[in-house]
């Protein structure tokens, strides 16, 4: 069968071209303005890549099916194409349904924050245990160097994302996985451009609680209020919980080091081992301490999937160092919400000390902060760097005049990617840590950075 894929460089279709390939078909796509690492990874998978939509393309090419992805709209010439002409389409999380999931123990990890790293710590988990876990997940984790992969019954991991499936679907694609174990690693407002309000997400997440199976596993921050109220709609599964108090039953933890590098694992009070990694941060503990229950749902031994995070290499974007020059480093992150720029910089804080600075260089081009939903919580998150330098074309600059304000005399505004730069090379000095934040390209300045200096 040809498989044809409009959007094919997002994350998760990228995933799925792996897939299908995987599956003996014959896989292309279409896409603009293509980035690393999606775009490479396509590349080197042999994956045909026509650049823009020009819908002749796909007169020519003549797929059997074409799977739409949720970033296209109707007005696209692809899909206007596709809609007129009567072929046959679908998305990407419903055919991931129908062609991979079907038969398999999916295991979902759903959330504002985290998926992509806490779906590769799983994965890594189940393979160290010897278990060849297939997996779909929403960045490139560096023990395995894809995105994807079919792995060998019975188990799946999928990055389950809250965002709509497709113009011709608005729920949420989770909804289509119909997981037997679920972690939920948290819960806020995000999104704006498809979700009014923060009850609207919670109704979602309540959809996937609904197609957990009784006898399947929910885990969930115990201190998580907006978690606590999609479950209170009705929950039919087991439950399993993380609290920050170790002295209640659940998974519980006690940092060894500050900064995260070392913690002690508690289930139900009982000390089950201690993990001892190169990650930072207490997102990533609590990460951790999710994957770790996940595991166990799946029938890994605790002290199997402690050992097996001693050697979790995390996932490309992810806290990535893109190279060290002049004694400065520079780091390529995927933060693009306050909570997780907060949590990505009080890690780095955390690892570096007081004495070494950090600088953080902004991309807000998400459409939720587009929309200056964040204006006001943005500057909190950014505290803890010492300078911060942001990109702000000019066709959304003034939408953030008054983030500007709040941040004072430490925020730096650039129009122009050459100029953003040069100003922070000048700024840059021995021992500084150049934190790149976006969740797109960001005209590869990581290289630019790092050339310069």
């Amino acid at each position: 069968m040809h498989v044809h894929i409009l959007g094919i460089c997002g994350t998760f279709m990228g995933g799925i071209a792996l897939l299908a390939r995987a599956n003996g078909h014959r896989v292309t796509g279409q896409d603009a303005n293509v980035y690393p690492p999606m775009s490479t990874q396509l590349e080197d998978q042999g994956i045909e890549l026509i650049q823009g939509f020009d819908s002749q393309e796909i007169k020519q090419l003549s797929p059997d099916v074409i799977i739409i992805g949720n970033a296209l709209s109707r007005g696209n010439s692809a899909v206007e194409y596709v809609l007129e002409h009567n072929l046959h389409y679908t998305s990407g999380a419903q055919w991931l349904a129908e062609n991979i999931l079907q038969n398999r123990w999916v295991l979902a990890v759903a959330g504002t924050h985290g998926k992509t790293t806490t779906s590769s710590m799983l994965v890594w988990i189940l393979e160290y245990a010897g278990l060849n876990p297939g997996f779909l997940i929403g960045g490139v984790p560096e023990n395995f160097g894809v995105s994807a992969r079919n792995g060998e019954q019975p188990f799946f991991v999928v990055e389950a994302d809250e965002y709509d499936t497709a113009f011709f679907d608005k729920r949420s694609k989770f909804v289509h996985y119909h997981p037997r174990t679920v972690i939920l690693n948290n819960l806020e407002f995000d999104h704006a451009d498809i979700f009014d309000n923060l009850d609207a997400i919670k109704k979602q997440f309540h959809h996937l609680i609904r197609t957990v199976p009784g006898n399947g596993l929910i885990i969930y921050p115990q201190e998580d209020t907006s978690l606590k109220d999609v479950l209170s709609m009705g929950c039919w599964s087991n439950l399993e919980h993380y609290t920050q108090n170790l002295n209640m039953d659940g998974w519980s933890v006690s940092l060894l080091s500050v900064d995260g590098s070392s913690f002690e694992v508690f289930f139900n009070g009982v000390s089950q081992g201690i993990v001892e990694w190169d990650l930072v941060g207490l997102h990533n503990v609590n990460n951790a301490v999710f994957a770790i229950s996940a595991a166990r749902h799946s029938g890994v031994p605790v002290k199997y999937a402690i050992e097996a995070l001693s050697t979790f290499k995390n996932v490309k974007r992810r806290m990535e160092v893109k190279g060290i020059s002049n004694g400065i480093t520079v780091y390529d992150d995927f933060a693009h919400h306050p909570t997780a720029i907060a949590t990505t910089i009080d890690g780095l804080r955390r690892k570096v000390g007081n004495k070494q600075r950090i600088i953080a260089i902004l991309e807000p081009r998400s459409n939720t902060m587009k929309m200056q939903v964040h204006n006001q919580t943005l500057p909190d998150s950014l505290n803890l760097a010492d300078e911060v330098f942001l990109y702000l074309p000019d066709e959304y600059a003034d939408k953030f005049d008054d983030m500007l304000e709040l941040l004072g005399s430490k925020g730096h505004v650039y129009n122009d990617i050459e100029n953003l730069k040069s100003a922070i090379v000048a700024e840059a000095k021995s021992t500084d840590h150049l934190l790149v934040m976006s969740n797109g390209g960001f005209c590869g300045i990581h290289q630019k950075l790092l050339d310069s200096l």
